[in-house]
């Protein structure tokens, strides 16, 4: 498939129009720009942050040149082959409740994606959607001050040459009902609006996200800044971390890590 810019299969989206579906009034989203090229949406929001940029502001970029995934890995895609996003968020909440913030944003974009692409998608902990065992998005928290930036990276219209990884997928790939970027960024938006405010006002994410983690149920190995982890993943606890039951019957919280999965273990 053509990365061309002018393909007509990867048509520009139209930030008016966008406007229109997106910024409503008593919306969470104040703003929303789209930029033919940035070097990382998530590096511009931050800085709009640090300006005193108000919660709600959406940036999409047609072609990000620098952008990163978990552990400063980068997030590469043609041109208009899929949608790559960060919002501004300003949670009223203690900071050690943000750590949720990505993983409830992984339940918003798995929730569009079947109710407009008709897919079953699953999220592998922390950061990544899954169609099958294929990665096709990735997800990016940052904090920003008193602000949390959060990047979305889906792979839409991106054919097999053209993915970075063989552990990747794409929504043409894999056959969805929908590939029109306008559609999944609204549905997206829409879902994380929802699950946000929900969180804000109190209800818990963790049995949905429990519910939709491929993890949960895994044989694990964890890369730690200090070593490594096998045993199996069993649950994800309040705070978000990854419980892991290692050989000797420790259960061990794993805030942070980079997770393979091994087999499928009895959930």
């Amino acid at each position: 498939m053509s990365s061309s810019a002018d393909d007509p299969g990867r048509p520009a989206l139209s930030p008016e129009a966008l406007h229109r579906e997106i910024v409503l009034p008593g919306s969470l989203w104040t703003s929303l720009r789209v930029a033919t090229e940035t070097a990382s949406t998530n590096a511009d929001l931050a800085r709009a942050a640090a300006g005193g940029a108000p919660e709600g502001a959406v940036l999409v970029a047609e072609s990000q040149t620098g952008g990163r995934g978990r552990l400063g890995r980068a997030w590469v895609s043609p041109p208009r082959a899929g949608l790559t996003f960060s919002v501004l968020l300003r949670p009223g909440s203690p900071r050690a409740a943000w750590a949720w913030l990505s993983l409830l944003t992984g339940v918003s974009v798995a929730r569009a994606l079947a109710q407009v692409a008709d897919v079953d998608a699953l999220l592998k902990w922390p950061n990544d959607v899954l169609l099958g065992t294929g990665k096709v998005a990735g997800l990016l928290a940052e904090v920003a001050g008193d602000a949390v930036v959060v990047g979305v990276g889906l792979n839409v219209s991106t054919g097999r040459a053209e993915l970075p990884r063989a552990a990747a997928t794409s929504l043409f790939l894999e056959q969805a009902s929908c590939t029109d970027r306008a559609a999944l960024l609204a549905a997206i938006l829409r879902c994380l609006a929802e699950d946000y405010r929900g969180w804000l006002d109190g209800a818990d994410p963790r049995p949905r996200y429990v519910a939709a983690c491929a993890t949960v149920g895994q044989r694990v190995r964890v890369t730690l800044p200090d070593g490594e982890l096998t045993g199996d993943a069993v649950d994800v606890d309040p705070g978000g971390a990854l419980v892991v039951k290692t050989d000797d019957g420790r259960h061990t919280s794993v805030a942070a890590g980079d997770v393979v999965h091994l087999r499928p273990t009895v959930r």
